[in-house]
């Protein structure tokens, strides 16, 4: 009877209704909501890794094995989850791949702390030991990583075919090559000869229809827009591109305005005024050597009119966004006041061509001379797959990017993994005390890697971990998993790569996030019922219509 005294004690600073959870319980629930998200896109993971389709309310089709979409697509409501989604989407951000990688650590960690818990070690020697354990693994990653020669094409290629392999089966060469393309184009170096890339100034466009083989790279960019008039030329040779902040249009008064007209010829001399405006307007764009036009407001029907007639091509409404990649495409200046425009701000293009692709138009501004925004145009024969080829080329973009800012990559295949795990246990043996168990189990947690990997190729995972160990031991730490050729071999060899700062990432925050979970020791679910009046000032009726 004390016990339910104080029980109720305990609780009556919480409105009615509230759920809480406690201690040792609120862990295990915490635990396990972690582990079943990881495990969810666990087989995802790797060159042969499954694929997950996700049906919305809508009714909407997602096919994917990028981590990141398959949780932001999920319904998950539970706090936990959420947390792995932020994780699986910022490290997406942050790299541009690995997602699956880091949640999947998570998972793993969190069923190593539950080991220990179990065994009556409190959480904050867990805590303790995984920070030792993370600072201690990022080091080792850095020691093993090698430096990448950014110049060299075919490592870049390697690094964005490891991020693609099993995103878009046969078409992996394909799209690796036109991230890797892509990237070099956008590339710049600063003042003080510092590697810029902004991958924003990287364009993907798709539409549907032929195949991933008919994607390309367009050295220029492409719009999903139609030129305001079929009296325009369809293609311009060698292009002069004028892009506009102002609407070719009378604008009218802001305020109430009155015009008395009191005859015929007053209304006539008013019409042939506005006439000669937007006749002065398009004089100014054609005595600049236009022959293209984009404008990110409007053009009214006698601008189009008086456009068309002097064989001017021009596109309204066109996006911030795309005129500025228009203007690093080209070379243009965007210009907000029509009579400052002048020859010098026209950006130049080899063609501009309004194309018919699947039905609808899309304009191409092709070949620019020196673009440092150009466009990835994907093809595919169903939404689906363009949609997850645009996944998988936004990751190999990413990788790319990434390897190039960090200038350091390690093997792919889990072989890093393993041999991180395997400094690690000797690096237990220095700490010992309590933190030793949970740096140990670090390292356990790590190889669910490998493990991963040499499940999807058909290997029975602990043998495979087994020889791999043998492997680093004897051979060194290049050996990692062939899941095409499900075997154990040198990765480096097999030209499997990754950035390093994939993996430090995905480790910083796996760790980050595992260590917050396993500090929350009550869960306290709040309730609708006791919060007073909501807004508006009615009572809450108890879901009466």
């Amino acid at each position: 009877m004390g016990g339910m005294k104080m029980q109720t004690e305990q609780n009556q600073f919480l409105s009615e209704g509230t759920k809480r959870i406690k201690g040792r319980e609120a862990q295990r629930i915490n635990i396990l909501i972690g582990k079943a998200v990881a495990q969810a896109v666990r087989s995802t993971l790797g060159p042969k890794g499954m694929d997950k389709m996700i049906v919305d309310e809508l009714g909407d089709v997602t096919i994917s094995n990028d981590g990141a979409t398959i949780l932001k697509e999920m319904a998950i409501d539970h706090p936990v989850g959420k947390m792995l989604v932020n994780l699986a989407k910022n490290q997406d951000s942050e790299v541009g791949d690995g997602t699956t990688t880091a949640v999947v650590i998570v998972g793993s960690l969190l069923e190593e702390a539950e080991i220990l818990l179990d065994n009556g070690i409190h959480p904050s020697n867990i805590i303790n030991g995984y920070r030792l354990a993370g600072e201690k693994a990022k080091d080792i990653y850095e020691s093993i990583s090698s430096k990448i020669n950014s110049d060299k094409r075919e490592d870049l290629h390697n690094i964005a075919l490891t991020a693609l392999t099993g995103k878009a089966a046969e078409y992996c060469e394909k799209l690796a090559d036109l991230s890797v393309n892509a990237i070099l184009s956008v590339t710049e170096k600063n003042e003080n000869g510092k590697t810029i890339i902004d991958i924003d100034n990287i364009k993907i466009e798709k539409k549907e229809g032929q195949s991933l083989e008919d994607s390309e790279l367009v050295k220029g960019i492409v719009l999903d827009k139609e030129r305001v008039s079929t009296n325009m030329p369809t293609l311009i040779n060698n292009a002069k591109v004028a892009l506009l902040d102002v609407a070719l249009e009378i604008k009218g008064p802001e305020t109430d305005t009155k015009v008395q007209i009191n005859s015929p010829d007053q209304l006539q001399a008013f019409i042939d005024q506005e006439e000669t405006m937007i006749k002065e307007k398009v004089d100014i764009i054609k005595k600049s050597g236009a022959n293209v036009v984009f404008c990110q407001k409007g053009i009214d029907d006698l601008a189009q009119h008086f456009l068309a007639k002097s064989n001017i091509l021009a596109c309204r409404r066109v996006k911030k966004s795309d005129l500025e990649k228009l203007a690093k495409a080209t070379g243009a200046e965007i210009v907000s006041r029509l009579k400052d425009l002048k020859e010098g701000d026209l950006g130049t293009a080899k063609l501009v061509e309004e194309k018919k692709i699947a039905g609808e138009a899309m304009i191409f501004v092709r070949e620019c001379k020196n673009p440092k925004a150009v466009t990835i145009f994907i093809r595919g024969g169903t939404e689906q797959v363009i949609n997850e080829a645009e996944r998988a080329v936004n990751d190999g973009i990413g990788s790319v990017a990434s390897a190039i800012k960090s200038g350091k990559v390690v093997v792919g295949g889990g072989a890093c993994e393993t041999e991180v795990a395997m400094q690690l246990r000797e690096y237990a043996k220095e700490i010992g005390g309590r933190e030793q168990l949970a740096i140990e189990s670090f390292a356990n947690a790590l190889e669910v890697i490998p493990k991963t990997l040499a499940e999807t190729a058909g290997m029975n995972p602990l043998d495979a971990i087994v020889a791999l160990r043998n492997k680093h031991k004897k051979e060194g730490h290049e050996f990692g998993v062939d899941v095409l050729n499900a075997k154990i071999d040198d990765m480096k060899k097999a030209k499997v790569i990754e950035p390093l700062n994939l993996k430090t990432q995905a480790i910083s925050s796996a760790n980050e996030v595992t260590q917050m979970i396993l500090r929350i020791d009550d869960v306290i679910a709040g309730s609708s019922k006791g919060k007073g009046m909501p807004p508006g000032g009615m009572p809450d009726m108890g879901g009466m219509d």
